[in-house]
């Protein structure tokens, strides 16, 4: 009789959990795919979510969101969503530097609550939360797709980030994410410029900052 597959939580090997080496049919799970910790994350997702809309709002009054302020909300959260993925697969790797996964989770928090805040700010301004089409950057006066925008990294990359482990795992992950966000710092360092609302233009501000910041860490750490 085929007996039903054992699912193991990823988590509980690296804590210490219980051992299932007499189970030869067991399912090993990453962290991200147990069922208990995708509730957890749904849950908080949805309360940072709910919170969101209320804590960035500014009381003085705010020009109409222009060109530049769109532009850059829509292209600079697909740029986010391809960090947090990056983040993501970086974590999922096998025998990986404690240092930079913990950079890691910080960068995977931290630019999902600013995905969060830059949808918010996109509904504010009555515009669609989303890039309605392929070209990135015009409002830089640099148009382009979005898999060209400054620091992306190519599917290829990110396949090779996805099969590999350890130190070549550490060097690839600190090597893309230097050369995504140093292509983030760039579009925000103009966003701070040029935005006609005062809250994005410091939001840009604050985003170059922190992953000006980011970078010596991830560097510093490899180094």
């Amino acid at each position: 009789m085929e007996r039903d597959p054992v699912i193991i939580d990823r988590a509980d090997e690296e804590i210490g959990g219980p051992a299932h080496d007499d189970v030869d049919d067991a399912v090993v799970l990453s962290w991200w795919q147990h069922p208990v910790n995708v509730i957890a994350l749904v849950v908080a997702a949805a309360l940072i979510a709910g919170m969101i809309g209320w804590l960035i709002r500014d009381t003085t009054a705010q020009p109409d969101a222009g060109d530049v302020d769109v532009g850059f909300l829509q292209d600079m959260r697909i740029h986010h969503e391809q960090a947090v993925a990056m983040g993501l697969m970086y974590l999922d790797r096998p025998d990986t530097d404690p240092g930079l996964r913990t950079v890691a989770r910080s960068i995977v928090f931290g630019q999902a609550l600013d995905i969060g805040r830059m949808i918010q700010l996109l509904r504010d301004a009555d515009a669609p939360e989303a890039a309605e089409s392929d070209e990135a950057m015009a409002w830089m006066g640099m148009p382009t797709t979005h898999e060209q925008m400054p620091g992306m990294a190519s599917e290829e990359r990110l396949d090779a980030l996805g099969a590999a482990s350890g130190d070549a795992a550490d060097d690839l992950f600190v090597d893309l994410m230097v050369d995504h966000h140093e292509g983030g710092v760039h579009m925000a360092e103009f966003a701070a410029e040029a935005a006609d609302s005062g809250e994005v233009r410091r939001m840009a501000e604050s985003m170059a900052h922190s992953q000006q910041d980011e970078i010596g860490e991830l560097q510093g750490l490899v180094d």
